[in-house]
């Protein structure tokens, strides 16, 4: 078991913010995880797991050993009449994956195509864009207790899956079921090996989005092919989203808020021009990006961290950016919004 000491983590954050992990190890397997935890040197210390960096705020040197997730692997695991069960490790790139799934001719994943980020960390986020979300495809997935060492599986009700949210993302309050005590939350206390997802073979497009409807009918194609919709949806997101690799970020800054139709209607007669979406629940998704717009933020900076010229939800490392620099701009950002709309922005990257 190798412990790398004072490890510059710039090219493993997607904002390239200039940091450094004070112990680092490199998990290639489960049994990598299960060492650690059994070792006494590191076994009873914090510990912080590290996939892609694509979700993450640095705001300093990291403190605990970090877990650099980098388990590999991409099989078909099963099939039926109405599915195909596709497995991958946690270490996978998300983006390569999903290509991936649609060579072999398993459709389904597609509108999640260049989402930044690992295989591993898609389920904490319940990673979603153009009409989808994680949930819609998942399976199950396997993980590893960093405190005991014990591997375990959790299906999707397990996992707690809500609007950007997982069972990963919360902290370990207890709720006490007969003799037993169950954990509500798993933040810091699992490390994901492996995820897998269940594909239809009776595949649909999705394309209830406003950009996807717009490209059909830019191409007259009505019926559009799994294929064809990765690739509207790479072209998209490239003419949205900056290149991470050339402009560092970390892709939505913000959740999109829900709020009550009487909320929405509000707005709408002080801002008629407000962008927002109806749920099936009844309450009404916002666009965060046209709420901060709004508030006159686009272009924008704060020492080198701004808001992009193209996409107002997103927060961008113009270079040298610290930390502080993009908590700094993005708490004035909420506090605009709150104080024009009454609308409480949520961050979706973990500060860290």
């Amino acid at each position: 078991m190798l412990v790398e000491k004072n490890v510059p983590l710039e090219p493993w954050n997607t904002f390239h913010i200039v940091a450094k992990a004070h112990f680092l190890l490199r998990v290639a397997s489960c049994a990598d995880v299960q060492q650690v935890v059994a070792d006494p040197n590191w076994g009873s210390v914090q510990k912080f797991v590290l996939g892609g960096g694509s979700n993450i705020v640095l705001t300093g040197d990291v403190k605990a050993l970090v877990l650099k997730v980098e388990i590999m692997g991409r099989r078909l695991l099963s099939e039926t009449d109405q599915n195909y069960v596709v497995e991958a490790g946690a270490g996978e790139n998300w983006h390569d994956f999903v290509s991936w799934t649609l060579d072999q001719g398993y459709p389904g994943l597609e509108n999640l195509a260049l989402i930044p980020g690992t295989v591993g960390a898609s389920p904490v986020q319940n990673i979603g864009a153009y009409g989808l979300e994680l949930q819609d495809r998942f399976d199950s997935l396997d993980a590893v207790d960093l405190q005991s060492g014990v591997v375990f599986s959790l299906n999707a009700a397990q996992c707690g899956f809500g609007y950007r949210d997982s069972v990963f993302k919360h902290g370990a309050a207890c709720a006490v079921q007969g003799d037993a005590v169950r954990p509500l939350g798993l933040a810091g206390r699992a490390l994901i090996t492996a995820v897998r997802y269940r594909l239809p073979k009776s595949w649909r497009p999705i394309v209830g989005y406003a950009d996807l409807e717009r490209k059909i009918l830019d191409t007259g194609v009505a019926q559009p092919s799994a294929r064809q919709i990765y690739d509207w949806i790479c072209e998209i997101r490239c003419g949205k989203l900056p290149d991470p690799a050339v402009l560092g970020n970390v892709g939505s800054f913000f959740k999109n808020p829900t709020v009550t139709p009487e909320q929405c209607a509000d707005i709408i007669a002080r801002d008629p021009k407000l962008v927002h979406y109806p749920l099936s629940d009844g309450s009404v998704k916002l666009a965060a990006g046209w709420l901060i717009d709004a508030c006159g933020w686009r272009g924008k900076s704060v020492g080198q961290a701004g808001v992009y010229e193209k996409q107002a939800l997103v927060l961008v490392n113009r270079g040298g950016a610290t930390g502080g620099e993009v908590t700094t701009l993005a708490k004035a950002i909420q506090t605009s919004v709150y104080e024009r709309f009454g609308i409480r922005l949520e961050p979706e990257p973990l500060v860290v």
